[in-house]
C-alpha cells in the first residue's frame, strides 16, 4: 500500500510545502551559503544561488518520482525559514528523516513542531512502523530536536555518515533516535515500496 503525503502540511505556526523554483535565493541567503548551518549535514554550503536551483531541482524530481518528500518550510515571519526531508526506507516499513533550519531561528522550537507533524503523518499509515532519523555525535542540540518530537535515543551508529565539513575522508558516528507504532506488524507483512500522491 502506498504511503500518501500531501503537497502541504500545516502546524500551528509552520506551512511545510514543496520546493519551487523561486525558492532558490532565499534558501540560499537563508540557510544554504551558511557554513555554521551546514557544519553536521551531508552537504557542503552552496558556493551560487545556482547551486541552489540545482539542488531544489534534484529534490522535485525525487518528489516526483514518488519515493521522497523535502518540503520547504515557510514561517509566518520567515519563509524558506529551512527544509525537512523524508524517505521511504529500503525496508518498505520505516520513514529516514532529515532537516535543516536557518541559524536566526534556532531555538524557537520550529524544527521539533515541523520534524513532529512529519512523524505523526508518516506514522500514522498502516504499512509504517518506524520514524527514525541520526545526528552527528558531536551535535546534541538536533539530538533534542528530535526529542522534543516525541523521538527516543536508541543508540550510536558507528562510522554511519559522511559529514564532509567536519571531516571529508571518514564517515562519523552518529546517534539514532526513533518513534515506532505501539503495536506489531501482522505476520508476514510486507510493507510498501513508495511513498505515493
Amino acid at each position: 500500500m502506498p504511503l500518501i503525503l500531501p503537497d502541504e502540511i500545516r502546524t500551528g505556526r509552520l506551512v511545510l510545502r514543496r520546493p519551487v523554483l523561486a525558492d532558490a535565493e532565499a534558501i540560499f541567503a537563508g540557510y544554504a551559503a551558511d557554513p555554521e548551518v551546514s557544519r553536521y549535514l551531508t552537504w557542503r554550503p552552496h558556493g551560487s544561488v545556482a547551486d541552489t536551483r540545482a539542488h531544489i531541482s534534484y529534490f522535485a524530481s525525487l518528489w516526483d518520482a514518488g519515493d521522497r518528500r523535502s518540503y520547504v518550510i515557510d514561517a509566518a515571519d520567515c519563509p524558506c525559514a529551512g527544509g525537512i526531508d523524508l524517505r521511504l526506507a529500503d525496508d518498505g516499513r520505516s520513514v529516514v528523516f532529515g532537516y535543516v533550519l536557518r541559524r536566526d531561528r534556532w531555538g524557537r522550537g520550529l524544527m521539533a513542531e515541523a520534524l513532529a507533524a512529519c512523524v505523526d503523518r508518516a506514522l500514522a499509515h498502516p504499512g509504517v512502523w518506524r520514524a527514525w532519523a541520526y545526528c552527528d555525535v558531536d551535535n546534541p542540540a538536533s539530538g533534542r530536536v528530535m526529542e522534543k518530537a516525541g523521538m527516543q535515543f536508541e543508540g550510536i551508529l558507528r562510522c554511519w555518515s559522511m559529514h564532509p565539513n567536519v571531516d571529508p575522508f571518514r564517515p562519523r558516528d552518529c546517534r539514532v533516535y526513533a518513534r515506532v507504532r505501539p503495536d506489531s506488524p501482522a505476520p508476514g507483512y510486507v510493507g510498501s515500496r513508495r511513498l505515493g500522491l
